[in-house]
């Protein structure tokens, strides 16, 4: 349960959230499955409620809406999304006139790569290492820092994160600029 909320309710408010910002943008279901790389197939299953995405297929859906992740998740402190080798947990999300600021605890399993897609114009990432060591950043431009190092890019291209063994925490702020 999140908050009294159980992962099936969950996962029908993630839908609902996916559908009504799909709507709103005036996208059909196959468009926005085309722009986010997600089956057809499994967008109407997450629209409906009875998918429960992982992390990578959130990004992506976000990512094709061109909205913060935390938008999907319902703003609710304490949501949880996972891929292979990662969970984030949302803790804050402060909105501005500026843009939005979203903060998420991550753990991440040790020599697991996981890849993110490109979030959008102007969109930064900052990983604070809590526990570990951690390679992140642009592929191909990534870089390491250990417990209490800050790791900064532009999240506007795919980029990654990779914990050396047996792991790390981190705190990653992903800051979306006003559009």
């Amino acid at each position: 349960m999140l908050g009294g909320v159980t992962t099936e309710e969950f996962a029908q408010i993630i839908g609902a959230r996916v559908r009504a910002a799909r709507s709103a943008r005036g996208l059909s279901l196959g468009a926005l499955a085309r722009a986010s790389g997600v089956g057809k197939g499994s967008l109407s299953e997450i629209e409906h409620g009875s998918r429960n995405p992982n992390l990578s297929t959130l990004y992506a859906l976000a990512g094709a809406l061109d909205i913060p992740l935390a938008a999907l998740l319902a703003e609710t402190a304490g949501a949880e999304a996972a891929a292979d080798g990662i969970i984030a947990r949302l803790l804050d999300v402060e909105r501005g006139d500026d843009g939005v600021v979203e903060v998420y605890r991550l753990e991440l399993a040790g020599g697991v790569e996981h890849r993110s897609g490109a979030h959008g114009d102007g969109v930064v990432e900052r990983l604070l290492v809590l526990r570990g060591t951690v390679t992140a950043g642009r592929v191909g431009a990534a870089t390491t820092a250990g417990a209490g190092g800050l790791l900064t890019w532009v999240s506007d291209a795919e980029h990654s994160y990779l914990a050396a063994e047996p792991g790390a925490t981190a705190l990653l702020t992903v800051t979306t600029p006003r559009r």
